[in-house]
């Protein structure tokens, strides 16, 4: 529920930005005293950068950019005919849901014309492994997350929340992602 209120939130802020931005151009249009084209090409998404960290500060999104949301996506089935409750033979081990995960992530991107660099935000939740002494096993997802980002094939840096959680919808999903992508100029 958390969620659905917290994306609720941004997607009104993302249209509200986008709107006021609408109206701003609309009024400048309007009362342009000379025949001089406006200057209408956006400003580039800015990362605030901490050069020993492997994710950004912050991202400053400039107002009018298109935007990508992703839902909570988690990973795809291994063995459906496994127990539920058997996380790592249904759907793999923190690090391999991790992987799979992110490989959904890239593919939705790819639907939308976006690639991994174009996402600027990641909200990620681990819940606990059952064979890491019940605790979330944030070190297999930060070795996943440099897989696919601050690497050489993909040097970008995302800001993210990473959180560990009590348990996610079902007692076989380890890991749930959502991503925030920008379109490119």
């Amino acid at each position: 529920m958390i969620r659905f209120l917290y994306l609720s939130a941004v997607l009104l802020l993302i249209w509200a930005c986008q709107t006021q931005d609408s109206k701003t151009i609309e009024n400048s249009e309007k009362t342009s005293t000379n025949n001089t084209e406006q200057k209408t090409s956006p400003e580039k998404v800015k990362r605030y950068d901490n050069p020993a960290s492997s994710i950004l500060r912050g991202v400053e999104i400039p107002r009018g950019k298109k935007t990508f949301l992703t839902s909570g996506l988690v990973a795809p089935l291994l063995d459906s005919t496994a127990n539920i409750s058997d996380a790592k033979k249904r759907r793999g081990d923190t690090y391999t849901q991790s992987i799979n995960t992110l490989k959904r992530i890239q593919g939705i991107l790819k639907e939308a014309g976006l690639g991994m660099k174009e996402v600027v935000y990641l909200r990620v939740y681990i819940a606990p492994d059952k064979t890491k002494g019940d605790e979330p096993d944030f070190d297999a997802w930060f070795k996943a997350y440099g897989e696919f980002f601050n690497n050489e094939q993909n040097p970008v840096k995302v800001a993210r929340t990473t959180l560990g959680v009590y348990r996610l919808a079902r007692p076989d999903i380890l890991v749930e992602v959502e991503a925030v992508g920008i379109y490119p100029d």
